[in-house]
């Protein structure tokens, strides 16, 4: 008698989720595919949750051209957020968005808290929209810090924006710092519910005949294999801050083997990103893969992974006793 498949099901803050595989913001345009598709992109939607392309208060054009350089590994993009801002969003995007089979997150980002804020309240009492990831990427302009890359001002973010909606806020979180598990606790205790990460690691291609940088905007983010074992090492340290505080890890995920150890340092869903540009259809060959590899290892589910966050947190005080 065959062994019976491991039970996928997820849970995100609530949200009841057919498995853990979402896909990264802005790496799945699912209004493309569905021109191009049709029907057959909603009878085989390859995630459990849609996260949207993230929006700003304004619309953007994107960064000059060219914009994207393949690298070893990776891929580098440059891309710069080009989107219809927050009326256009609302008006032209989000209803065709709310026809997707599975719940939507909406991704957004502001330069300030009032930007934030004017995001949050213009998304947030959609019906159609599950919960809102804040991208804390871009420098406050009031204080001219990087908001994902200091405690204080990502916790007085999330301490207004809390105020704002009961929907749950997913702070992702940038890799560009030496402590990122410091930024994410600062950000569970101004009241984010769950955190996703990496982002892009800071990347500067330089053109071989040239010799200068290749990309129009100079540099751009790292995203693909190379980045998978900086993201393991984040998710870890990351799980270990905030134990109880769900986890969306992200970052080279090509396999099911990479979605299982991403689950075993200590995310509870993982997204799926630069594999979308090959392979539309990437993150349903990584659900059937991931079945596989649990089922090899007589695991049969997320909460029978060995380690989990307990093995973060173990490995966690190891470093520090090797470190002191």
């Amino acid at each position: 008698m065959s062994e019976p498949n491991p039970d996928l099901r997820a849970m995100l803050c609530g949200i009841r989720l057919d498995d853990p595989i979402l896909n990264a913001s802005g790496t799945f345009d699912a209004i493309a595919a569905k021109r191009v598709f049709g029907r057959r992109l909603i009878d085989r939607f390859p995630f459990s949750a849609f996260v949207s392309k993230t929006i700003t208060v304004a619309p953007r054009h994107g960064n000059p051209p060219p914009r994207l350089w393949e690298a070893s590994g990776g891929l580098v993009n440059s891309i710069g957020l080009p989107n219809k801002g927050l009326d256009g969003f609302l008006a032209e995007d989000l209803p065709q968005l709310a026809a997707l089979p599975v719940p939507l997150i909406v991704s957004v980002m502001g330069s300030s808290p009032e930007e934030f804020a004017e995001l949050v309240e213009g998304v947030a009492p959609r019906e159609e929209v599950a919960a809102i990831e804040l991208n804390v990427s871009c420098p406050n302009v009031h204080s001219g810090l990087i908001v994902g890359e200091q405690p204080v001002e990502a916790e007085a973010l999330l301490v207004g924006l809390r105020e704002l909606t009961a929907k749950p806020l997913i702070v992702k979180l940038t890799p560009n710092l030496a402590d990122p598990a410091a930024v994410g606790a600062a950000a569970v205790a101004g009241g984010a519910d769950a955190l996703s990460l990496i982002n892009t690691v800071k990347a500067t291609p330089i053109d071989p005949e040239t010799l200068r940088p290749w990309l129009g905007n100079q540099s751009g983010g790292l995203s693909g294999p190379a980045v998978m074992p900086i993201a393991l090492a984040q998710v870890r340290a990351v799980a270990a801050a905030v134990p109880s505080t769900p986890i969306i890890g992200m970052g080279g995920i090509e396999s099911g083997l990479d979605a299982l150890m991403f689950l075993a340092a200590g995310a509870d869903l993982v997204a799926v990103g630069t594999a979308c540009f090959r392979d539309p259809l990437a993150a349903e060959r990584i659900r059937q893969e991931l079945t596989k590899a649990m089922r090899e290892r007589s695991i049969f589910s997320i909460s029978e992974i060995p380690g989990r966050t307990g093995w973060a947190l173990a490995s966690t005080e190891i470093e520090g006793q090797l470190e002191g």
